[in-house]
């Protein structure tokens, strides 16, 4: 999977989510109306909307926090590659042992390991993710339903 489609997988996952918020504020306004009009099983039902609401809110916010820990980990193996001796990361061959057409093989394939880390990191779902953002329902779109 490259970084590209990450991104739109992502992207695809903020979508849908908002999606799914507007739809519970939707039906939040029609039982509200309801409940308003006087009928006593619209109230009971926007009491049972709130919880699954806030149960849907919950997952999203435990998604967001394997998704950060994913980005965590990338980030970590980054930083321990550029610390590490050139000499011991993957792909590298001494300069004596390479033949013509093998000649830096980890700059051929796009920067290898490093590129692949940088370029993911750099992506908008690692910029994301290193800003802490979710897809979440969160606090203020359960309070404007409620």
């Amino acid at each position: 999977m490259d970084i590209q489609t990450i991104d739109q997988q992502y992207q695809q996952l903020q979508g849908e989510a908002q999606q799914v918020g507007q739809q519970l504020q939707a039906l939040a306004g029609k039982l509200q109306t309801a409940a308003q009009g006087g009928n006593q099983d619209a109230r009971e039902w926007l009491l049972d909307l709130r919880e699954v609401a806030l149960g849907v809110q919950t997952e999203q916010q435990q998604m967001s926090q394997v998704l950060q820990a994913i980005h965590a980990m990338w980030q970590n193996q980054a930083q321990q590659m550029q610390a590490m001796p050139a000499a011991m990361q993957p792909g590298y061959m001494p300069q004596g042992m390479m033949s013509q057409n093998a000649a830096m093989p980890m700059q051929q394939q796009g920067g290898g390991i490093m590129g692949a880390l940088d370029g993911f990191l750099n992506s908008g779902f690692g910029r994301a993710m290193e800003m802490g953002a979710g897809m979440g329902l969160g606090d203020d779109l359960i309070n404007k339903i409620f």
